[in-house]
């Protein structure tokens, strides 16, 4: 077991033919939730406060840098995709090259899952995470108790796209340069996309995007990662033959995903159950981690007082 750079306890391993980082806390025998991160975030994004609440409600939480990010695999010899034209390509309905997809960042979990002798577990997806937890909820029923798809969309290339801004930020994300300006530049971003109600505390804010930055600040990932995200496509269909009992939760007031691809996904997943709440951005801000946390618990406990 080693210690990154911001004092978390966390494990390393190969799964799926790659390196993943992750970190798993709570009782061994309690039921396992997995959550997956969405683009460019490390495992760290998942507030400790929400983790530990989690934790709180009986359950073991495991959570992990995807590929390409934080502390596991990079794929440097996949090159650096430009974006500008694979979004003309994807505009024109032409196929976009990946470096690998959303499919096989979803083996990666169930591969995680595997190492530590997990059968079956709730799958909470954030972001581009809800895009691989679609992908994990219908390519392995057999392992997911319940999915819980929180501030993501379903390619639907008929929803409405981001808010301008939101889109510029993302965007313009320096591949490299000066720490402290790069240190800025995702503070802005984080302003940007975060939740309009909930604003983050300015010294938190700044705590968490330099421990990140010190442990693991990797753009080039992001960039294939967003080129995973653009391959994939429209994943309706693909939903349609979900059967894990499905909560969507959403942001009222996201600027990057808007809460039309919630509802969207919710339509698209049979049975699913949509949870909307106003004030909420594209992030998990503290004080909503209690209503989060509730909220995931209760559909994963009512879940297995069904079954």
């Amino acid at each position: 077991m080693t210690k990154d750079r911001t004092a978390m306890a966390t494990e390393q391993t190969t799964a799926n033919g790659i390196s993943i980082t992750y970190e798993d806390k709570g009782a061994k025998d309690a039921p396992a939730i997995l959550l997956v991160m969405g683009l460019g975030g490390q495992l760290t994004l998942w507030p400790d406060e929400f983790v530990d609440a989690l934790v709180a409600h009986g359950f073991r939480v495991i959570r992990y840098d995807n590929r390409d990010v934080g502390l596991s695999t990079r794929f440097d010899a996949a090159g650096v995709p430009n974006l500008k034209w694979m979004f003309v390509k994807a505009a024109l309905k032409l196929p976009v090259r990946s470096a690998y997809t959303l499919a096989d960042m979803a083996a990666d979990g169930m591969a995680l899952l595997d190492h530590l002798g997990i059968d079956r577990a709730h799958v909470v997806g954030a972001s581009m995470g809800g895009m691989i937890a679609q992908h994990i909820a219908a390519r392995y029923p057999g392992r997911v108790l319940s999915l819980t798809s929180v501030m993501s969309t379903t390619g639907n290339p008929r929803l409405p796209r981001a808010q301008k801004e939101a889109m510029r930020v993302l965007a313009n994300r320096p591949m490299s340069g000066d720490p402290e300006a790069m240190i800025a530049y995702s503070v802005n971003a984080a302003r940007v996309i975060g939740s309009p109600d909930y604003p983050a505390e300015e010294a938190r804010l700044q705590r968490r995007v330099r421990n990140d930055y010190e442990r693991g600040w990797y753009p080039q990932g992001v960039a294939r990662q967003m080129a995973a995200i653009v391959a994939d496509g429209d994943r309706r269909e693909m939903l349609k033959g979900v059967r894990a009992p499905t909560l969507v939760i959403h942001g009222e007031a996201d600027p990057l995903v808007p809460i039309a691809g919630g509802r969207d996904t919710a339509a698209s997943i049979p049975g699913a159950r949509l949870l909307t709440i106003p004030g909420m951005g594209h992030d998990l801000p503290l004080a909503l981690v209690d209503t989060l946390a509730d909220a995931i618990a209760e559909h994963a406990k009512g879940v297995a007082v069904a079954a």
